[in-house]
């Protein structure tokens, strides 16, 4: 990679939600390494962001507390961003939450779990688009990239709740594309099942059960996903509203 597309982000300024750990994790060091300053939103334990911000190339990096739940939360990583940068050119929502629960047992999907599946992975990244707008607008050429799964055209994810928030996030990027251009971009990238620890229970003998279904019979890890999410800011230029699925495949099986 020449020096030149090391730099390609010099200047820009990427909030990732979720970024201290599995996925955001590992687009929060990509838009670093090609000089975009940081934003390492997380929800609970500052140590790991912070060790994430002093691993990552270039400077400028910031950690910030962020809770999709929380309104105010929200509200204050708006203005600590304001307050930093005074614009926003690369939006990552990479936070979710999910709980595994069999797609037969209706009884043990109640309605607080449902609910909360909802919040986490539908209002949530639609509140915090919503209270990044002008400073995404700002950037003048910005993009948010929302981090979905291949459960929201499957049916088939960790809980029919998960699924469901999936499908959501989806639909929720197309009409966002419509209405926040020419400003803003607005992407999903749907992996299937990913090398992480995001869904309890299910290791690494899972994951190579489920690789060796797919025609490329491969593991997907967390450096897959990020590298779709860095296409869809440096170079699908020409694209919002779209997906880019990361699955090994597992799609066609």
């Amino acid at each position: 990679m020449t020096d030149a597309a090391k730099s390609s982000l010099a200047g820009k300024v990427a909030l990732v939600t979720g970024a201290s750990n599995g996925i955001g994790r590992a687009a929060a060091r990509m838009l670093a390494a090609e000089g975009a300053s940081v934003i390492i939103g997380y929800n609970k334990g500052v140590e790991r962001a912070e060790a994430l911000r002093k691993e990552l190339p270039g400077s400028g990096h910031r950690v910030q507390q962020l809770t999709l739940e929380d309104a105010a939360s929200i509200k204050a990583a708006v203005a600590a961003t304001q307050a930093g940068f005074g614009k926003l050119d690369v939006l990552v929502n990479s936070a979710g939450f999910t709980r595994p629960v069999p797609h037969n047992d209706l009884v043990a999907l109640d309605d607080d779990l449902f609910d909360a599946v909802l919040t986490a992975n539908v209002r949530g990244p639609f509140s915090v688009i919503r209270a990044f707008r002008s400073l995404l607008e700002a950037g003048g050429e910005s993009v948010i990239v929302n981090v979905s799964s291949i459960a929201a055209f499957t049916g088939s994810g960790s809980s029919i709740a998960y699924c469901a928030s999936k499908a959501a996030l989806d639909t929720m990027t197309i009409s966002l594309a419509r209405v926040l251009g020419p400003k803003i971009r607005v992407m999903c990238v749907s992996p299937g099942a990913v090398a992480t620890d995001f869904v309890a229970g299910r290791g690494r003998p899972e994951l190579e059960k489920l690789a060796q279904a797919t025609p490329l019979k491969k593991i997907v890890e967390p450096e897959d996903v990020a590298l779709a999410i860095m296409a869809c800011v440096t170079h699908l230029k020409a694209t919002t509203g779209s997906y880019i699925t990361v699955d090994g495949g597992r799609f066609l099986a």
